[in-house]
């Protein structure tokens, strides 16, 4: 279930708990999920009980009482809890391989988008003076946030218009001075002006690897601007995610070579790989990323898909003498899932995603 599902069934639960006279309210036009808050649980959360508790004249806990049941009760959700003062935290089940895999291939690169965060702005300052790694990191965001339907203003400080920093086909938009946009109704300041900059020139690791050394490390990390980001080995993270894709791609060839093709069908022939439980966690984890302004969280989770890429791929093909089978296609089908989705991450991080490596 993506978010924006989520969002839906959320609001089925409170249009029913209207219908049936347990609540006294307006149906509200969307319910905002997000990942949980410290101290929540689940896979997701939504303050729609707090938001319909003065309205309905209700406490928030009641309000979230009366719709725990009615979204436990929904497809493809494991369960809910409460907590704080009337948080829904919400749990999902792991999507069905098949059904996993059809999502991704219809989806393509976006796969994990929604409009959870539709209706926000982004008033992200920058400092005066170019520096690579806040430059770096608000195009990263700007790009996250539109996944989710936020929107992002730039600010240069009191600076100058610089057109350079606004990301191609990203819906943002570069104001020189300090003031946000007083029109808009939901405007959060991200200020990437305290963020530790880069201790030197990115420039000469290239262009994906500057990228990758700035936006890896937590906010609050000094990069490293090192040789150990070119290194074509495991022990590099950068080199493991894009090798991850490439091989994806590779084996697609190799197939196509014995004569079969990728299907999304049945995968009870082997364990459920960690590989599955990685990809329907994409899109809370890319959800997480854009609601905590951080591009260093989907970094993070572009390497852990990897990984778990990396472990799968031996299953993929026949050995020996072995005939291709319906099996073999759906490991395909399922290790193509995840080339799309390193991708689809790695284009958001503005870092190119090479079919040979």
């Amino acid at each position: 279930m993506t978010p924006v599902e989520l969002s839906r069934t959320v609001l089925c639960a409170v249009r029913r708990a209207v219908d049936a006279g347990e609540l006294s309210v307006a149906v509200p036009a969307r319910a905002v999920v997000s990942a949980p808050g410290p101290g929540g649980t689940g896979d997701y959360a939504t303050n729609i009980a707090l938001q319909l508790a003065r309205p309905a004249g209700r406490t928030p806990r009641h309000v979230a009482e009366v719709l725990r049941d009615r979204i436990s009760a929904a497809p493809g959700v494991r369960g809910v809890e409460i907590t704080g003062p009337g948080f829904l935290n919400i749990s999902l089940d792991s999507a069905a391989p098949a059904a996993l895999v059809r999502e991704i291939r219809t989806q393509g690169l976006r796969y994990g988008h929604s409009d959870a965060l539709a209706g926000q702005v982004l008033s992200v300052r920058l400092p005066v003076a170019h520096e690579p790694r806040a430059e770096v990191v608000a195009d990263a965001l700007v790009r996250i946030a539109a996944t989710q339907g936020a929107r992002a203003h730039l600010h240069r400080g009191t600076g100058t218009h610089d057109d350079d920093v606004a990301p191609q086909g990203a819906r943002a938009h570069l104001h020189p001075g300090t003031g946000a946009h007083e029109d808009e109704d939901d405007v959060e300041s991200v200020d990437l002006r305290t963020l530790p900059p880069a201790p030197r020139d990115p420039t000469p690791l290239g262009p994906d690897a500057a990228r990758w050394a700035l936006l890896h490390p937590a906010p609050h990390d000094r990069p490293r601007i090192g040789a150990e980001h070119l290194v074509q080995r495991e022990r590099n993270p950068l080199f493991r995610v894009r090798y991850a894709y490439a091989r994806t791609r590779a084996l697609g060839r190799n197939a196509a070579d014995l004569g079969f093709t990728a299907y999304a069908g049945d995968l009870t022939d082997v364990p459920p790989p960690p590989l599955l439980a990685v990809l329907a966690d994409h899109p809370r984890q890319l959800l997480g990323a854009a609601t905590h302004r951080a591009p260093d969280r989907l970094a993070r989770h572009l390497v852990t898909l990897a990984d778990a890429t990396l472990a799968f791929l031996p299953t993929v093909l026949p050995l020996g003498d072995e005939k291709p089978s319906a099996a073999h296609r759906a490991r395909l089908a399922l290790v193509e899932a995840a080339g799309t989705v390193l991708a689809g991450g790695l284009s958001l991080l503005g870092i190119d995603a090479p079919e040979h490596l």
